[in-house]
């Protein structure tokens, strides 16, 4: 009866959707109050049907009721309580629920934001996401239904798929979705301001939280996969350039430049085209990974399905929803008034040359990712594109973004000072000189890129904390006067100096990974193996049994040099329903550096072959992201957030007075 009422649920959320979706633009063109606000309740309604559909879902899991058959297809009643929990996304099916519950839950959160948004603003965003959620609502019930019963009811599951047995699985797709889903508000917003014909800064204020907010969701999310793939895959890397991982890149590239975008039209009124088109296209790259995830189109370790007729539908469903808001956005863009003006050298002129990088970026990844499936379709051949081709055009477009980076946060608005920018970050480069230089004597003969992408990074951290001190010390003299500077900054100018010092961390940390070292060999007890600074030595393999799985477990103690570390494990284990093996890596932290042991095949004579990687600085990489997502969060607390911007004048005059778009 549970299963029952979540697939009625879910039938009746479908349909709360499409009232969503149509009666609130019907009130907007009949001026009537009344009608424009049912898509509010609508959307408060859609919410909580499709929670109590989840809700109905996670039981069934929760009491192993093998007679749903998507519980069949991914529990088992010896499974650990936290792995039937993650079992309801760790599927198609269920990830699409997710993917749903958290579109409505955005809906609603619009719709309880009443006084940050105009009245026609909110309506028209709520009925343009609701068609989203009508769309997902749709594939859902008809092709991915996750309530089909299968009768007679199997007495066991075959189990979740082993390597989705980890706690990433209960943090990475979750935030990995607020992300993908949060831009659908984004596109929401530019729809509705294109229908109504009016975009302003009123319209940027409204949109760059819930920018933020996705973004910030994205960046936590794809940091998580990355460390997630790190540990549990036994490989030792961090980024492989897989369709899908690109798949997560490309609108997190495009919402960045939405990001800066956003500033410039809410300060200058200026970039309408260029923010509306991004916001678009960050989304509909958002529905262009759910299609590569779910069709399979693309061979990747993500995908979840492989049924063309659920390829079909969603392909559908982005012709329609990318095809249809460009065209509007054809329609409409005409009539834009040019808005502010600003001198090429100025920082509105600066974030539009970060953002010219940051698009042909994105535009690199998605023909590195496409290309392969286009030739095959137009002429059968089958390629693979993978890390040399990103390497090579995906880097040298990011070097001199980052390089200029410092350089235009120094510049002042509407007309700026190259000389004396250039000027104001002299130390910060002075510093990532000797920084560089340091590091060449110390790793003398080693990669010549490394040391180079370790003082990018110093330029970067250096660069943001010299602004803000730039900021704060300026006509402020002694301690107090510092201090009341310092609190009184906006937070969103704390935040993007974190977010810019994130990504220099980043970078640091991805430029040691040029100094890993890797040692493979074959060990017997009492036997070791040395990579880089790190020695292990095998003390035993003894079999363990956990739930669901057998395991041949590896114990070797750890020394660096002269230092003796705490012991480390390693695993393989084998999956007794679906009979699938899996490598545990063992991880040992020093500092910011790890040590990382995986374990290949047991061989006859009781040896077992063993990989040691020395992983200097790796844990910057993620602690950079996390930075990254703190300034963006941090930034998302400024109070003018929870104001509505001063409106300058309309944003559409007629088309004989139409000014050229930017």
């Amino acid at each position: 009866m549970i299963v029952e009422i979540g697939h009625f649920a879910l039938a009746l959320a479908l349909g709360v959707a499409v009232v969503q979706s149509v009666v609130p633009l019907w009130g907007v063109a009949r001026q009537d109050r009344a009608l424009a606000g049912v898509g509010q309740a609508a959307a408060l309604a859609s919410f909580l049907l499709v929670c109590l559909a989840f809700a109905a879902l996670t039981l069934s899991y929760l009491r192993s009721d093998f007679s749903v058959e998507n519980v069949v297809a991914n529990s088992h009643s010896t499974q650990p309580l936290i792995y039937k929990i993650t079992s309801v996304w760790g599927n198609h099916e269920g990830s699409m629920l997710l993917w749903v519950l958290i579109l409505t839950l955005f809906g609603a959160l619009v719709a309880l934001s009443r006084r940050s948004l105009p009245e026609r603003l909110r309506a028209g965003t709520l009925a343009a996401q609701g068609m989203v959620t009508v769309a997902f609502l749709a594939f859902t019930l008809l092709t991915s239904n996750p309530f089909r019963r299968m009768l007679p009811a199997p007495a066991e599951g075959q189990d979740l798929n082993p390597l989705l047995q980890d706690l990433g699985l209960a943090i990475h797709p979750p935030l990995l979705y607020v992300g993908y889903v949060g831009f659908s508000i984004t596109y929401a917003f530019a729809v509705a301001a294109l229908i109504d014909g009016r975009i302003d800064a009123v319209w940027a204020r409204a949109v760059r939280p819930w920018t933020l907010l996705a973004w910030v969701f994205l960046t936590l999310g794809i940091a998580m996969g990355s460390y997630w793939a790190y540990y549990e895959l036994g490989w030792g890397g961090w980024w492989f350039w897989d369709p899908v991982e690109n798949a997560s890149l490309m609108p997190w590239l495009a919402g960045t430049a939405l990001i800066h975008s956003t500033v410039v039209m809410e300060k200058r009124d200026a970039l309408k085209v260029w923010t509306i088109l991004l916001a678009i296209l960050t989304f509909s790259l958002s529905l262009l990974g759910t299609f590569i995830v779910r069709s399979g189109v693309l061979t990747s370790v993500h995908s979840f399905a492989t049924d063309p007729a659920r390829g079909l539908f969603i392909l559908i469903i982005l012709v329609v929803f990318v095809g249809g808001s460009l065209a509007l956005f054809a329609w409409r863009a005409p009539l834009l008034r040019q808005g502010g003006i600003f001198a090429p050298v100025s920082r509105e002129g600066a974030l539009v040359v970060n953002n010219v990088f940051i698009a042909t970026s994105c535009a690199t990844v998605f023909i590195g990712t496409l290309y392969p499936l286009a030739l095959e379709m137009i002429t059968g051949d089958k390629i693979s594109v993978g890390p040399p081709f990103f390497n090579a055009t995906f880097i040298p477009l990011l070097v001199p973004l980052l390089l200029l980076l410092p350089i235009g946060q120094s510049l002042a608005w509407k007309r700026g000072d190259l000389l004396g920018a250039a000027q104001r970050t002299m130390l910060a480069f002075a510093i990532a000189i000797a920084v560089t230089v340091i590091v060449f004597a110390i790793r003398w003969g080693g990669p010549v890129l490394a040391p180079l992408g370790v003082g990018l990074g110093v330029f970067l951290i250096a660069g943001a904390a010299f602004d803000l001190g730039e900021r704060i010390m300026a006509r402020a003299s002694g301690l107090p006067a510092i201090w009341a500077r310092a609190v009184g900054l906006p937070r969103s100018a704390w935040g993007t100096a974190l977010a810019h010092a994130g990504v220099g961390i980043s970078v640091i940390g991805i430029a040691a990974t040029a100094w890993s070292t890797e040692a493979i060999g074959v060990l017997r007890p009492g036997d070791s193996l040395t990579s880089g600074r790190y020695r292990v030595t095998l003390e035993s393999v003894t079999p363990r049994t956990g739930p669901n799985f057998r395991a041949e477990v590896a114990r070797f103690s750890l020394a660096s040099g002269d230092r003796v570390l705490l012991p480390v494990e390693a695993a393989k284990r084998l999956y007794i329903a679906r009979n699938m093996p899996t490598t545990e890596a063992g991880i040992r932290t020093d500092g910011l550096s790890q040590a990382y042991v995986s374990l290949g095949e047991p061989q006859g004579d009781g040896s077992i072959a063993v990989r040691l990687y020395d992983k200097p600085l790796v844990l910057l990489i993620w602690i950079g992201a996390l930075v990254m997502a703190f300034g963006g969060g941090l930034s998302l607390t400024d109070r003018r957030f929870r104001l509505a911007a001063p409106r300058r004048r309309a944003a559409v005059v007629p088309q004989a007075a139409a000014q050229p778009a930017e």
